[in-house]
């Protein structure tokens, strides 16, 4: 059967939030209570159940994933028409590669935007957003047409639609022979949340996810997969740059060290690399995230920066902060970028945004976009070069 996202109501403010399948646990978006998930799921009891095992964790997660494959198994040959499930979208056939993309240009990008059409929770402005930044890099940034791979829903060929599993392929894809001097971008606008963290790697104690399209039969892509993927595998001379609007995405590449910045610009840098016995730096390669938010934030979809048209406010502020100002610094573009959500109040959601967010969220919690990187540097002399 197919297991569906539901509802859950928190039990301190009463907000009814939107929770993904085979999640335990979710800050409230409004109070940040930490919310349990009750189910009748065996996986997610058997998770509940030995959370606090540390020693059992490994014999637990190889028996979740036997179920979870044998449960997709089951629903894939039940409905015995080769589709996935998940609206009307087929399921992509395998791809031993992702041509016509060359994956040796110097200057590489992946840009994945996930709408959920069909679904309650449909975001509007997440392939305006992946246009946008096609056209940025294109037209500002000299990346090759060639050598940038989008994904989204509204593409014909079914290896592009934004599936976990092509998803997944585009990120092997991003880093295969990257060498020195190469400049890597991943940008994914869509939905993220959180979840807890069973191999306690995280500060806060829960890991960052992104929603593939499929997510409620493939399941969410997990920060510490992102990492490993992209993260890791950077060379020495290689530079990466992850742009994230998505909900709960302050530290959704796992990154080391997170910049912390008031509101007047001050900053240092958080260690986030010693919680972990797990390496999560590159192999001496420059990684870093721009997110459009904080772990425990969410962002918006809004016409108010754009006008008619919906965006994702980090997307947008991105694209217009980097454009205007060429050469600039990475404290200059992260002020720049808060500078442009506090002053159209899409920080206070004040703007038109999607139902979904209007109902669930508190008018008063602020989306602050964030930086972190494999490395510390100076923010305000060391420039943006993507």
């Amino acid at each position: 059967m197919e297991m569906a996202s539901k509802r859950v109501r928190c039990s301190y403010c009463g907000v009814q939030i939107m929770v993904p399948p085979y999640t335990h646990a979710i800050h409230c978006a409004v109070c940040q209570t930490v919310i349990r998930i009750q189910s009748n799921d065996p996986l997610v009891q058997a998770h509940s159940s030995f959370r606090h095992g540390a020693s059992r964790l490994k014999d637990l997660l190889n028996t979740a994933s036997n179920s979870i494959n044998m449960m997709v198994a089951t629903m894939y040959n039940s409905s015995g028409s080769g589709t996935s499930g998940f609206g009307c979208y087929p399921q992509a056939r395998p791809s031993p590669s992702m041509v016509p993309f060359s994956a040796h240009g110097s200057k590489r990008a992946v840009l994945c935007g996930v709408s959920y059409n069909g679904q309650k929770y449909r975001l509007n402005g997440t392939v305006n957003d992946v246009k946008c930044m096609r056209y940025f890099l294109i037209q500002k940034l000299g990346f090759p047409s060639d050598c940038i791979l989008v994904l989204t829903e509204e593409e014909s060929d079914p290896s592009l639609i934004p599936t976990k599993n092509n998803i997944r392929k585009a990120l092997k894809w991003l880093v295969q022979g990257c060498q020195s001097g190469d400049s890597l971008i991943f940008h994914y606008s869509g939905h993220g949340s959180q979840q807890l963290d069973f191999n306690m790697d995280e500060v806060d104690g829960y890991d960052e996810m992104l929603w593939p399209v499929d997510h409620q039969t493939e399941g969410t892509i997990l920060d510490d997969e992102i990492n490993s993927t992209i993260v890791r595998p950077l060379p020495q001379g290689a530079r990466l740059h992850a742009i994230v609007d998505a909900c709960h995405s302050g530290t959704i590449l796992d990154l080391p060290f997170v910049c912390r910045m008031d509101r007047d610009g001050n900053y240092t840098w958080q260690n986030h690399g010693c919680q972990s016995a797990i390496y999560k730096g590159t192999s001496g390669g420059l990684a870093v995230s721009l997110s459009a938010c904080d772990d425990h934030q969410v962002s918006v979809d809004t016409t108010a920066l754009s006008g008619n048209a919906a965006t994702g406010a980090m997307t947008y502020s991105f694209i217009q902060a980097a454009q205007n100002e060429p050469g600039l610094t990475y404290g200059r573009l992260l002020n720049a970028m808060r500078q442009t959500i506090r002053d159209t109040k899409t920080g206070h959601l004040n703007g038109p945004v999607t139902s979904l967010l209007k109902k669930v969220l508190h008018p008063k919690l602020r989306q602050v976009p964030q930086l972190s990187s494999s490395e510390t540097f100076d923010i305000y002399s060391k420039h943006f070069v993507p």
